[in-house]
């Protein structure tokens, strides 16, 4: 089995993998005090529910973005499942060209992510992720990751909102019904929503304008179905990008063991 673990700056994303087989996928809170100690009783007890055995695992890939959780992660790989796991980073084959002024600077998910999405579509494309952060990533028609633009989070956003301003409260981040909206919840919401949807349109439509082209734009991330169902220039949401991006990463840098 391979596990497959993306780390967040809020969530951390495990998932288990039988050659192309999803067995098991989880969403944790991201604590950077966590121990590998922890997190191996936390992916132990979520592994036992689903009746998979910590064992079978024979691989370990991680793309993370949140530098003191390392060492837990090396820990829960090397200690108590017996495996040198592989960090998205420098160095690593990608397969792809990183047409960037310093390729170190690319975060790991946004690289996934392009990698997973020119595997699927081969095509010219923007990969819009919803997360901690809004990151647009554009990949040339040649399978080229060139860079950019990155955005505050929707959730990041609307806690602003609610922490600045007293009288206004945290919603569910759904869509109103209407934009105009008569109640202060669903005020909150049509601006958060449609305000959001409308930041992406906007990068998107900047992004065409100047590559003078219109690239197929794929979405994922947390928020990406309630966001994109808004937008006019998201063509598809792919919900286990970052996933199907690691496994395509582990594929590519470890080699298939022989069969005896």
């Amino acid at each position: 089995m391979l596990l497959a673990i993306d780390v967040g700056n809020t969530n951390i994303v495990i998932g288990l993998y039988k050659e192309d087989t999803k067995l098991g996928s989880w969403r944790i809170r991201t604590n950077e005090d966590v121990t590998g100690d922890e997190l191996w009783v936390i992916l132990k007890n979520l592994m036992f529910w689903q009746g998979l055995e910590t064992s079978e695992i024979s691989g370990a890939i991680i793309a993370c973005v949140v530098p003191p959780l390392k060492a837990a992660l090396e820990e829960l790989s090397l200690v108590f499942l017996g495996i040198t796991p592989l960090f998205v980073g420098p160095g690593m084959k990608t397969g792809m060209p990183i047409r960037y002024d310093n390729p170190r600077e690319v975060g790991a998910d946004r690289i996934v992510n392009a990698v997973a999405a020119y595997e699927k579509y081969h095509c010219e494309l923007i990969a819009v992720d919803f997360g901690t952060a809004t990151t647009f990533d554009y990949i040339n028609s040649a399978g080229e990751y060139e860079g950019g633009s990155i955005a505050p989070g929707v959730k990041i956003s609307a806690e602003a909102l609610f922490h600045s301003a007293s009288k206004l409260f945290r919603v569910e981040l759904t869509a109103p019904p209407k934009v105009i909206a008569k109640d202060t919840a669903s005020a909150i919401q049509s601006g958060i929503v449609f305000g959001y949807a409308a930041l992406v349109d906007g990068i998107l439509g900047r992004m065409f304008e100047e590559l003078k082209s219109r690239p197929k734009v794929v979405a994922t991330g947390g928020l990406a179905k309630v966001i994109s169902l808004h937008t006019k220039l998201v063509d598809n949401v792919e919900d286990d990008l970052t996933m199907e991006g690691l496994k395509i990463l582990f594929k590519r840098n470890v080699p298939p063991k022989k069969k005896q």
